[in-house]
């Protein structure tokens, strides 16, 4: 696969703008990281909505469907994050932060949240209509691999803000180098999902990533480098299946991408599959096995 310049220098501008709004997202403070990630939770769950139209077409997955999800989304991850937040602010009272949190949560949580799934398959079994059972319960099943991942996003940066800027940089390194090993080396495809990744930019994204993640373990003392390799190995091979895994949803949905985002990656779940994947990963083990957090 030869190296398509026009595309790469596409790519790599709209990754400039794309990471200016990353980072103040990820350094500002805790709300600016909060809307981050409720943002790109809402921009995943609408692709997510677009690809279950296309893919089942015996389904309803209506505007006003896609629009509850994303609510509930929402209300989901902030419920989440708030209980989190609260169990580990420490000694002392919490932050005023975290009390706005709290509130709005649990307002949402009791008027909202319980009855939602309940009344939705309800109406869908008053309007006679099992199409959207089943739309319901893929929705349910978008929760799981967006929101789920955005609230463990959220709890990694409680344990240590520096923890999703560390993983979100080694994501974008191993995606740069397997872009750019596979256009000159590779020959042999990774997998019939996706025909244009090759093992040999799979495997030299991975290991360019792994060695920078150790070598940077050496020179900037955030975590212990065991846990550079630990959070690099996550990037690497969790973050691949991830981007295999939305490749065979757009693959079923018959779509070359997810949306239109960002000139020359897509759209959100485009951009974002390797961390839905790897986030879980990642807040597994700075859980159970990160030095010193």
């Amino acid at each position: 696969m030869a190296l398509n310049v026009p595309v790469f220098f596409t790519r790599l501008g709209s990754s400039v703008v794309f990471v200016a709004i990353m980072l103040t997202g990820l350094l500002w403070n805790e709300w600016s990281f909060l809307a981050l990630v409720t943002l790109i939770n809402l921009l995943c769950i609408r692709e997510f909505a677009r690809l279950m139209r296309n893919i089942y077409q015996d389904t309803r997955f209506p505007l006003w469907l896609t629009a509850a999800f994303a609510l509930l989304s929402t209300a989901l991850l902030l419920y989440a994050s708030s209980l989190w937040a609260i169990s580990n602010a420490g000694q002392g009272k919490p932050g005023l932060f975290y009390v706005y949190i709290v509130m709005y949560a649990h307002v949402t949580f009791v008027i909202f949240l319980l009855p939602f799934t309940p009344l939705l398959l309800l109406l869908a079994g008053m309007m006679a209509k099992p199409q959207y059972h089943r739309s319901v319960y893929r929705g349910l099943a978008g929760l799981a691999y967006i929101t789920m991942p955005m609230f463990f996003l959220f709890c990694l940066y409680k344990a240590s803000n520096y923890v999703p800027l560390v993983l979100l940089c080694l994501i974008w390194s191993n995606d740069t180098m397997a872009y750019l090993f596979g256009s000159f080396f590779g020959k042999t495809p990774l997998s019939s999902i996706s025909p244009k990744k090759t093992w040999e930019g799979t495997i030299g994204g991975a290991v360019i990533t792994v060695v920078a993640a150790v070598a940077a373990g050496y020179f900037i003392p955030l975590f212990h480098v065991a846990d550079w390799a630990a959070l690099a190995l996550c990037a690497t091979i969790a973050g691949t299946f991830g981007d295999l895994l939305e490749s065979k949803l757009k693959r079923m949905a018959g779509v070359k991408d997810s949306g239109m985002m960002m000139p020359g990656h897509g759209g959100a779940l485009d951009r974002f599959d390797s961390l839905l994947v790897a986030t879980p990963f990642a807040f597994a083990y700075v859980v159970y096995f990160m030095h010193g957090l």
